[in-house]
């Protein structure tokens, strides 16, 4: 007699006689948690192809060649993803123990470096402006002020996010916690709605023009974004010295930003218009916004004062030999003492220890790569290439400029394209006699400028896009159209500048 069938006809799927279920269906039922095996055989295969099968150089020592393996399955893993940023670093960073090619003091001194714990403190300092609202104030002060037409709402948010940039060092912060939800309640109190025909009415062109804005208002000041704190950390391991450091990043950065800032919203007003030009109600809607939250309160009023004085400090830390580091402690220290954050408030802020355990472990990998001559070995031979090419310095910085910028196509984060490339490229230019201040700013900047080329070219990327206002098309269009249009005023507007300064 046959054997009894479901009704799909399949008896593996029936209890088994005893009272169990089948293999089958358990196989069916079992769900992997782990890393996912496609990526990581991927990122595995890499590590080991370049430690076995690519012949070591001469110029670089055995354990040199192993860290170089580790690292590009480090930076494969940032790419991929078969974990979490933060769980895949501290395993790579593990491997550099067990198969000692680092001890562990020198594969976890990174997590004593001040700059790691200044990006730390600082992502605290920026819960403040969420917590107390304050954040929301300062945007919704600017709609009220410019808000009349489309293009002044536009302005008026990116002011908006310059003021509160130089105290909220995360892009993806004041993305996702303050600016996003403006937008969206703009967008649909127009009737413009995403994932929808009506989003070019309003919602598209606001998500656009502050996307691609935040780029400049990540540039501009030292504190406005982690990756800026990274490349000044790398640049020093390569005896890059830069003085006065918060004082001087913005002042070569300002007058090439701020003609960007200004450039942006009305050049995407023209190639990717609004449907509505005039926003009687947005002034109204930030004026009943303000109304709903009252007064400035008491929390507000220290995190202003905490914020004053945390970028005082900044400013002044050369001439008081105070490190940038320490200010944004007192900063923090301040907010505590005051109850404006609570330490709960500190230990959920995830985004800042994940940033702890992955930016410590690439900051690691890249110094030792530096100390075991692996950066100075490459550096030297494209040095050697261009010098071929009978490039003068100027073309060499053009080109390996151009390169770093558009390579990002690759990455998913402006952190990890720094981790991975920014010591190999400033230590080329170098190499290649490009002046050191002039390389290891202007690759710093445009860590910031390439941050909307895609839909994951960075984390506030990510999230606009997210919100649905945009078709996938227009993103990249719009990406590679505006990084031009960025690229030719900092390369016109910031070389002429630079050379004021006395850059080159």
């Amino acid at each position: 007699m046959s054997t009894p069938t479901s009704q799909s006809g399949r008896e593996d799927l029936l209890p088994t006689t005893t009272g169990g279920i089948s293999p089958r269906r358990r196989w069916q039922k079992f769900k992997w948690r782990g890393a996912r095996p496609v990526p990581l055989v991927g990122c595995v295969a890499v590590g080991l192809l370049i430690r076995f099968a690519v012949p070591k150089p001469g110029g670089v020592s055995q354990k040199g060649w192993s860290l170089l393996s580790i690292f590009i399955v480090t930076i494969a893993g940032l790419i991929l993803s078969p974990l979490p940023v933060g769980a895949w670093a501290f395993i790579c960073l593990t491997l550099t123990v067990v198969t000692k090619t680092l001890s562990f003091s020198a594969a976890f001194a990174a997590y004593t470096n001040e700059v790691v714990w200044l990006i730390i403190t600082a992502f605290f300092l920026s819960k403040g402006f969420v917590k107390t609202g304050l954040g929301d104030r300062i945007a919704m002060f600017f709609v009220r002020w410019l808000g009349k037409s489309t293009l002044g709402l536009s302005y008026g948010l990116v002011l908006g996010e310059l003021a509160i940039s130089p105290g909220m060092p995360s892009s993806t912060a004041r993305a996702g916690g303050i600016f996003l939800p403006i937008i969206k309640s703009l967008a649909l109190g127009a009737h413009s709605n995403p994932n929808d025909p009506t989003a070019r009415r309003l919602g598209a062109y606001l998500i656009q023009s502050q996307n691609q804005s935040n780029n400049c208002t990540s540039a501009i000041f030292l504190t406005a974004a982690a990756q800026n704190l990274l490349c000044v950390k790398l640049a020093e391991s390569l005896g890059v010295k830069i003085a006065d450091r918060w004082v001087t990043w913005f002042k070569v950065a300002s007058i090439p930003a701020l003609v960007s800032l200004l450039a942006t919203p009305a050049i995407l007003y023209k190639i990717y218009p609004p449907e509505i030009k005039t926003t009687p109600d947005a002034p109204a809607m930030a004026r009943h916004k303000l109304d709903q939250m009252g007064p400035v309160k008491r929390d507000e009023w220290i995190m202003i004062a905490t914020l004053l004085l945390t970028v005082s400090l900044w400013v002044a830390g050369e001439a008081l030999n105070m490190a940038s580091v320490v200010a944004a402690m007192i900063g923090l220290s301040v907010l505590l003492l005051t109850g404006v954050l609570q330490w709960e408030d500190c230990l959920s802020e995830k985004q800042a220890w994940d940033t702890l355990a992955w930016f410590g472990a690439l900051i690691g990998m890249a110094t030792q790569l530096t100390a075991l001559g692996v950066i100075p070995w490459l550096s030297n031979c494209v040095a050697n290439f261009l010098k071929s090419l009978s490039l003068n310095w100027f073309g060499s910085f053009s080109l390996l400029q151009l390169c770093y910028f558009f390579i990002h196509y690759l990455f998913a984060s402006q952190t990890a394209h720094v981790g991975a490339l920014y010591s190999a490229f400033l230590g080329m230019q170098l190499a290649s006699k490009v002046p050191a201040l002039l390389a290891a700013l202007a690759l710093a900047y445009n860590t910031n400028l390439f941050g909307a080329i895609t839909h994951y070219s960075s984390g506030q990327a990510a999230i606009y896009y997210g919100a649905g206002y945009v078709e996938l098309r227009h993103v990249f269009i719009l990406g590679i159209t505006m990084a031009l249009s960025q690229l030719v005023v900092w390369g016109l507007v910031g070389a002429a500048w630079w050379k004021i300064l006395g850059l080159y």
